[in-house]
């Protein structure tokens, strides 16, 4: 089972996503949250995955991420949001976030998307790629992108490729006929050598070097 902890300030939309997950069988939805209990939660039922509200009266998003990023073993985060706007995306993205979903997708595709989060792979709307990539690659990453990509062996690249596709670490192995445990050290890498500390981050780094086969 995959465990999940949503947080969100709207008691609606909590419901409602822990209904859409539970009903899928293998998700099991530990807790909801509002901002001000989230951390609480979060160390009491020690989830996999956190969808994490971005914009919250008692305490916003952005700060419970900084602060499960600093966990020794943070969950995976993504975040939920109505809004789209490039500054708040951009951020999400700078503090370590593994995703970021409108409130409005599909709520058949939300297990599917959960499970990709906890398998390793990333998550993020095509809508939001197009609004925040370029904004996001000219303040975080350096023109010499491509030259970072370049130090990547040939191995390293094709594993980046698929990381930037979304993949997780079983899918990238099956796609390799590799191991998780080798993708996993392929990753590791991958990051160090990038200079960056997620993937969705290693992902953007792709794009701009040329790599990124998404659409």
């Amino acid at each position: 089972m995959i465990r999940v902890v949503v947080v969100d300030d709207e008691a609606l939309v909590r419901s409602g996503f822990q209904l859409i997950l539970q009903a899928a069988g293998d998700i099991d939805v530990v807790a909801t949250a509002t901002g001000g209990t989230a951390m609480a939660e979060i160390a009491r039922h020690s989830p996999e995955v956190v969808l994490l509200d971005i914009r919250m009266p008692d305490v916003d998003g952005l700060t419970i991420l900084r602060q499960l990023r600093a966990l020794p073993d943070p969950p995976v985060v993504a975040m939920l949001t109505t809004f789209d706007s490039d500054e708040y995306i951009a951020a999400a993205l700078r503090e370590g976030a593994a995703g970021f979903l409108l409130k409005d997708t599909d709520p058949q595709q939300l297990a599917g998307l959960v499970r990709n989060l906890a398998g390793g792979g990333i998550v993020l709307s095509h809508k939001v790629i197009r609004s925040v990539v370029d904004g996001y690659l000219d303040g975080g990453a350096t023109p010499a992108a491509a030259g970072r990509v370049a130090r990547l062996t040939a191995r390293e690249r094709e594993v980046l490729t698929l990381v930037a596709d979304g993949l997780s670490n079983s899918d990238i192995g099956i796609r390799l006929h590799l191991s998780v445990g080798t993708i996993k050290d392929h990753v590791s890498s991958i990051l160090t050598k990038l200079k960056v500390t997620s993937r969705i981050q290693a992902a953007l780094l792709a794009q701009q070097a040329g790599l990124f086969r998404g659409n």
